[in-house]
């Protein structure tokens, strides 16, 4: 008998079977992390979200005789779950018209810190002043003094800008400071 004429079972090799596990893997995972859709999240100014607290609370349907506690602590939202005994810190909200904003190009486009600072302008900011910048910068950004970081969140807002960070000693310490990198969307 030739050994051609021999029949037998074939393994797969090793690789093979790492390759099944890890497809096998990959898919339990995948099965396992899918959840609810992702939510987009609305961004409100603090005197307004204590507003919608109130309005929240008051169509929650909790009458005189519920315990305030029992009933908010079935609520999933944190703003819900606050007692209302519990005084409420409100921050001013941000006035456009009081805080200057200086721009910088650090691109190789003319004008861009100009056009951006008549676009701030007309949003209601105060414009300052626009110029060049020389320097490496990774990203554009909203550079702010001490204090005025919820200003610096609500121009990065109205800009579409995602870097927020503290200003530079060298930098103005009333002004917020724009860093432009490219062009705004």
């Amino acid at each position: 008998m030739s050994s051609r004429d021999q029949r037998g079972a074939v393994l797969p090799s090793p690789v093979v079977w790492l390759s099944i596990i890890a497809v096998v893997v990959a898919a339990v995972a995948f099965v396992a992390t899918r959840g609810e859709e992702r939510k987009e999240r609305e961004i409100t100014t603090s005197s307004s979200s204590a507003d919608e607290t109130t309005d929240q609370t008051d169509q929650a349907g909790t009458t005189d005789g519920e315990d305030d506690e029992t009933s908010a602590g079935t609520t999933d939202d944190p703003a819900e779950s606050e007692t209302p005994e519990e005084p409420k810190k409100t921050k001013k909200p941000v006035d456009r018209s009081e805080h200057g904003v200086v721009v910088f190009n650090n691109t190789s486009t003319a004008g861009l810190a100009g056009e951006v600072l008549t676009r701030v302008q007309e949003i209601g900011w105060r414009a300052v002043a626009a110029d060049n910048w020389y320097g490496t910068i990774p990203a554009t950004t909203v550079y702010f003094p001490p204090g005025q970081r919820d200003a610096a969140q609500k121009l990065a807002l109205d800009l579409g800008i995602q870097r927020l960070v503290p200003a530079d000693p060298a930098m103005s310490d009333t002004n917020l400071t724009v860093i432009l990198t490219g062009a705004l969307g």
